[in-house]
């Protein structure tokens, strides 16, 4: 009996090409329906959409057409992304408040399952006691919409790490509400394998992204996680054993791959997305076999 076919969703970096988080407009300058030709040309099985992508489909073709599209490239996974602040109070959440329905919206219209959301750049919290109520209302507001919540801890952030992560969705107790493993986050916050291990169960491991990275930072953590990512198996992660952990704890894909780099943004879009396509695949088959 062969092994089922490893399937792997480029998350809305890994698609956007000329672009990058904090730019004035993170909308992607390729055309929505080149791109999820792109994406299904060199194979992958679903892909991710940001914010300003959304707002861009919105006032454009709509949501009816781009589903369609992506029904019709097989493009099964597909992942809404960014809400923050959704915890915050007055102007910062009426903002938030805003995105948030553009998100919810999308979801809809395009049929996604997960939608991405993190946490405000800086120090990591002391205790997360006080984002307990307004995700667990998040979460009952996105099961509405039939969405699973991935939270992504991120080392420069208010949730610094993959264990403080799990405790607060834990603590939040929705079954639509989870984590999102990215490797980058994962290393960068010198998180062990043992402690990763001991933090995840199925139960609130919803997504995984892969990438690679020098062994050390080259500039901020922003900067590094931005501008300097590598491909999978090109940097110094221990990618196999990450990929081997997660597999144990029960994780078995799809796959995310989100690349990020000044490189990867300088190449034409259909040979970036083939690279780090090719390059995931080969260390997800040695991490497997």
């Amino acid at each position: 009996m062969s092994a089922a076919p490893i399937e792997l969703v480029a998350t809305c970096w890994t698609s956007a090409g000329d672009v990058a988080p904090l730019s004035p407009n993170e909308a992607s300058p390729v055309d929505v329906f080149e791109r999820i030709g792109a994406v299904a040309a060199t194979g992958w099985s679903g892909m991710g959409l940001a914010q300003d992508d959304l707002r861009q489909i919105a006032d454009g073709p709509g949501f009816p057409a781009v589903r369609r599209a992506l029904t019709q490239a097989g493009l099964r996974h597909i992942d809404v992304e960014l809400l923050t602040d959704w915890w915050e109070t007055g102007e910062a959440r009426r903002t938030s408040d805003r995105v948030r329905a553009l998100l919810f919206g999308a979801a809809d219209g395009l049929g996604a399952q997960h939608l991405k959301i993190g946490t405000a750049f800086g120090d990591a919290l002391g205790s997360t006691g006080s984002l307990v109520a307004p995700l667990r209302e998040l979460a009952d507001e996105a099961a509405d919409h039939g969405l699973r919540l991935m939270l992504e801890p991120m080392p420069f952030s208010m949730i610094a790490s993959i264990p403080t992560g799990a405790d607060l969705v834990r603590a939040v107790d929705r079954e639509n509400c989870g984590l999102v493993v990215d490797a980058w986050h994962v290393f960068r916050a010198g998180t062990s394998l043992r402690d990763l291990a001991a933090c995840l169960s199925p139960d609130i491991l919803f997504g995984v992204e892969l990438n690679d990275a020098d062994a050390d930072p080259v500039g901020s953590l922003f900067e590094d996680t931005r501008d300097r990512r590598r491909l999978c198996g090109q940097g110094a992660f221990d990618l196999v054993g990450l990929i081997q952990m997660l597999a144990a704890t029960g994780w078995a894909g799809p796959w995310g791959v989100e690349i990020l780099s000044d490189e990867h943004r300088a190449k034409d879009v259909t040979v970036a997305l083939a690279e780090a396509r090719e390059t995931a695949l080969d260390v997800l088959t040695t991490a497997l076999s």
